[in-house]
């Protein structure tokens, strides 16, 4: 079973804290990590539209997999002007 690292930020930061670890499946993908922190966490429920992901520092989808070490940043969305 391999250990994510999770870093979240603005509100998620304020549901998850600003780090935690998570262990997954081998065949575990961001969304598995996702919905394991969901199941642990319920107030994130609803955050999840315009979420973004990077794993290692590099934007990445949904179905990407994860392995031992990884860590996955949990983006909100955001705008500009």
């Amino acid at each position: 079973m391999p250990t994510i690292r999770v870093v979240a930020f603005a509100r998620l930061r304020e549901v998850l804290g600003a780090s935690r670890q998570i262990a997954l499946a081998d065949d575990a993908t961001v969304r598995d990590l996702w919905a394991a922190l969901v199941e642990t966490e319920p107030r994130l429920q609803g955050l999840e539209s315009g979420l973004r992901f990077a794993c290692n520092e590099r934007l990445c989808g949904a179905e990407q997999r994860l392995r031992e070490g990884d860590e996955v940043a949990l983006l909100p969305p955001y705008g500009g002007g």
